[in-house]
């Protein structure tokens, strides 16, 4: 089949992908995942009551991972997606081992992004504190690219930043270049961007760093999600559109899903919140 066959056969592909983050930047996964598949039904949980997960325990991002699935595939997800880096580190081995349906995690897509970008095999990243401190990034990209060398930082301002939606203002220009300084030092000519609110921080991040090219995993989880569809894909009698859930605040939520998923309904309901 010819990839423009093949491109409009996954157009028209129906399914449920459940996108599961600790907050708002797993809308950055969904809306590339709708590129691809304009047909698929998004199932999005924030989890506000948590946010955000990179200063929580391994143990209570597992439980928030594992239990937030379930909820997802109850619902009707037929592929998960773990939109979120820091659970991606901790969380989706054990979980690939509990549920029977795909799952897609943010960590080998990105790393392979960012090696494919890289001309002097020095690769930043940018993640949370417990992404970081997990290595996971740095063992994948040393695991997927011979000689590469890898600079890890954690930026624990960033998140709460895009959730109180201060994207444009002088305290994340002043983040960006605070957390991108040792990188430039490090001569980091590609930095992957390890958690999937950060490139709603983008304009900040080139305004501080111009030269380097930043790499956003959310169009390479996508392509797998896709590549994934075709086999899980089924038509149902009826097909209803998109869902939203958060566990704590939505109103932000329901912002972000104007911005991003404009042609979905920003209707937030009120989910579980699942306390370890």
């Amino acid at each position: 089949m010819s990839d423009e066959k093949r491109n409009g056969a996954q157009s028209e592909i129906r399914l449920s992908v459940g996108v599961r983050d600790s907050g708002v930047g797993g809308l950055t996964v969904a809306r590339e995942i709708k590129k691809v598949l304009p047909h698929a039904r998004i199932l999005y949980f924030a989890d506000t009551a948590h946010v955000p997960y990179g200063e929580r325990s391994p143990d209570e991002v597992r439980h928030y991972a594992l239990s937030i699935s379930r909820f997802l595939i109850e619902r009707g997800a037929q592929i998960l997606v773990f939109a979120c880096n820091t659970s991606s580190a901790l969380a989706l081995d054990l979980a690939r081992e509990t549920f029977d349906v795909p799952i897609v995690g943010t960590i080998e897509p990105g790393a392979r992004a960012g090696l494919e970008a890289t001309k002097n095999k020095r690769i930043g990243v940018l993640a949370t504190r417990a992404t970081v401190e997990s290595g996971v990034y740095s063992q994948t990209i040393k695991r997927l690219g011979a000689r590469v060398e890898t600079c890890e930082i954690a930026c624990p301002q960033f998140v709460p930043l895009v959730e109180s939606e201060k994207t444009q203002t002088r305290e994340t220009q002043d983040a960006a270049r605070e957390y991108l300084a040792p990188l430039l030092a490090f001569h980091a000519d590609t930095i992957v961007l390890g958690c999937t609110h950060y490139p709603l921080l983008i304009d900040a991040l080139r305004q501080a760093a111009p030269s380097v090219n930043f790499v956003d995993p959310a169009c390479a989880v996508a392509a797998e999600v896709a590549g994934l569809a075709e086999k899980y894909a089924r038509i149902p009698a009826c097909f209803s559109g998109d869902e939203f859930f958060a566990s704590g605040e939505s109103e932000g939520v329901a912002r972000w899903i104007e911005k991003l998923l404009p042609h979905s309904a920003n209707e937030v309901q009120s989910a579980p919140v699942f306390d370890l």
